[in-house]
């Protein structure tokens, strides 16, 4: 069961391989980045910190995705994870994983969980 639950976005502005968005989840004093994107219809969010060096992943602003948007990619040192799971699949911390933040639609917007 959930506690509590946080906007992020409306739903409509994460497109398939699109542009993330990021944003700011509180976790007790801390405020930590983050991200969401979407691949095949389905939403994901990651905390935005590559597990090599500790880097934000995103180029630019909410550019996640590699220029196929299959992956997403650290913009840094090149790390490449899978959107649905957050595993490095290649580059220099393979076999690690992004930290994901659970999320859920209803109501046409995107929300992160709190447990």
């Amino acid at each position: 069961m959930v506690d509590a639950t946080h906007l992020i976005c409306e739903a409509s502005r994460l497109e398939n391989g699109g542009t993330g968005i990021r944003f700011d989840l509180q976790w007790g004093t801390k405020s930590l980045p983050a991200f969401a994107v979407r691949k095949d219809g389905k939403a994901y969010a990651y905390l935005n910190t590559c597990p090599h060096q500790g880097t934000q992943l995103d180029w630019q602003e909410g550019e996640f995705f590699d220029e196929s948007t299959v992956y997403l990619i650290c913009a840094t040192h090149g790390a490449v994870f899978f959107p649905d799971s957050g595993y490095c699949c290649a580059g220099p911390c393979k076999g690690l994983s992004l930290v994901k933040v659970p999320v859920e639609e209803h109501d046409g917007h995107l929300y992160w969980l709190e447990p």
